[in-house]
């Protein structure tokens, strides 16, 4: 092939005549290094600078295929021809990081040879390893991984978007060093486990699973663990000892559902009201969580087809929070119901230091599920509430402490502050504020008369 020619023959002219080559001198071990931050195309180009570049690029430790900024990515059937000749002019040279970003799936043949990439890369002793598909609007846009074990004594992190993948492919057994997995809009719908004895992190985001059955999560050794936005039921979260920090969210799009929640004239068969006796008497998130030093909890409805509608009326601008609000009255019966239901089963959250909740743990009138999280953390010391407030900045940030002497026996002793962040101070949150003072909490930024008169 001409390209393989010119890397093989390609001398380049040497340093011109009086000027000195800095980098050139600089030590293999650096020149290396340099070369893993390069776009493997143009690390390749760097063969016809001078002889002593001629096979630097062959043995870099860090692959960056695909990853030109600012570039639509690039198909596989045009990746072919690049990165069939880079592997075997590579050989087996040991990687420290392979990432690889492709574009569009056009031909036959082109998941198998990705997946025949993704295999040599961990051949190859790869330490890091990113396959990042880009995201399509076809019917079926994510590519199927081979659905076999992986198998590596070397793999420490794996970043995967847009693919799917199966239940021997997320049996990480023979992957002892792997500690950090993120998942970003994968396919896990026929998937029903995700097994790791050794990952301390997990990130999964936006990622479809089954309708029908629930996927478990197994990670005993997990340290942090991320999740937003699955799409079908949520998955069974299974005991996590060691687990520090967690971020879940749900959002409506959540197959779990109740009938008599909507309506309670009628019989249900769910997990939630038992009236089919397929309740199982167990939780499904909040158990595995239980072991988290800082917690947040997010349950809320999705609200895109809503905002886009807003964002092209001018005028709209201030109805943007009652229909929010007026939303989440409905999302109670859709969307929460899977935090609803393991608070029957509520365990004691021994280690929970900082806990945030949003809006659906204060719903007016129904303060149950906040003062059930409070009396289940006996050592909490943070608690923060974001009221019908999707933040970054928030308009009002109040912060509070505990009386000491007139604490009540529900909560925790150790609490010492209450943040509460909104968009505005009117009557739902005033009504989380009267319940809180139930607790004598003692605000030392704005006190309870002065909030009756910001409502207005």
């Amino acid at each position: 092939m001409p390209a393989q020619k010119t890397w093989e023959e390609g001398e380049g002219a040497p340093a011109g005549a009086g000027e000195e080559d800095r980098i050139g001198a600089l030590p293999d071990g650096i020149l290396h290094q340099v070369l893993s931050f390069v776009p493997a195309e143009q690390a390749v180009r760097t063969c016809v600078l001078a002889k002593r570049w001629r096979h630097l690029w062959k043995s870099a430790p860090g692959l960056c295929i695909g990853c030109f900024r600012n570039y639509k990515p690039v198909s596989v059937a045009a990746l072919r021809r690049f990165v069939d000749p880079l592997f075997l002019h590579r050989r087996a040279s040991p990687l420290d990081t392979c990432k690889l970003r492709i574009g569009d799936f056009s031909k036959d043949g082109d998941e198998d040879k990705v997946n025949l990439w993704f295999r040599h890369a961990v051949a190859c002793k790869v330490r890091e390893f990113t396959l990042h598909v880009e995201r399509n609007d076809y019917v079926d846009p994510w590519r199927l991984l081979d659905d076999r074990h992986l198998v590596s004594q070397h793999l420490t992190r794996l970043k995967l978007h847009c693919v799917q993948c199966h239940d021997n492919f997320l049996d990480f057994a023979s992957c002892p060093t792997l500690e950090h997995l993120e998942f970003e809009y994968c396919f896990f719908a026929l998937a029903t486990k995700i097994s790791s004895e050794s990952i301390k992190s997990l990130s999964i985001i936006d990622c479809p699973v089954s309708d029908d059955f629930r996927l478990r999560i197994y990670a005993p050794n997990l340290i942090s663990l991320y999740l937003d936005e699955f799409w079908g039921m949520a998955p069974i979260l299974e005991n996590m000892p060691s687990l520090v920090e967690a971020f879940v969210r749900v959002t409506n799009i959540f197959a779990d559902w109740c009938d008599k929640l909507c309506d309670n004239g009628k019989d249900c068969h769910c997990e939630y009201c038992d009236s089919g006796n397929i309740g199982n008497g167990s939780s499904v998130l909040l158990e595995g969580l239980s072991k988290a030093r800082k917690l947040a909890l997010i349950s809320e409805p999705q609200m895109m087809l809503l905002k886009e509608d807003l964002a092209s009326c001018m005028h709209c601008h201030q109805l943007t929070l009652p229909l929010r609000k007026l939303s989440h009255l409905f999302a109670l019966q859709l969307v929460q119901f899977i935090f609803r239901r393991d608070l029957r089963w509520c365990p004691t959250f021994t280690m929970l230091k900082t806990l945030l909740l949003n809006d659906y743990w204060c719903v007016p009138d129904d303060l149950s599920p906040l003062a059930c999280m409070l009396e289940h953390s006996p050592v909490l010391e943070k608690l923060t509430l974001q009221l019908f407030s999707e933040g970054p900045d928030h308009k009002f940030e109040m912060k509070g402490t505990f009386s000491s002497r007139k604490r009540s026996s529900a909560i925790s002793e150790h609490l010492k502050i209450v943040e509460i962040k909104c968009e505005a101070i009117d009557e739902e949150v005033f009504k989380v504020l009267k319940f809180l003072c139930t607790f004598n909490i003692i605000r030392s930024e704005m006190s309870v008369d002065k909030l009756l008169n910001a409502r207005t």
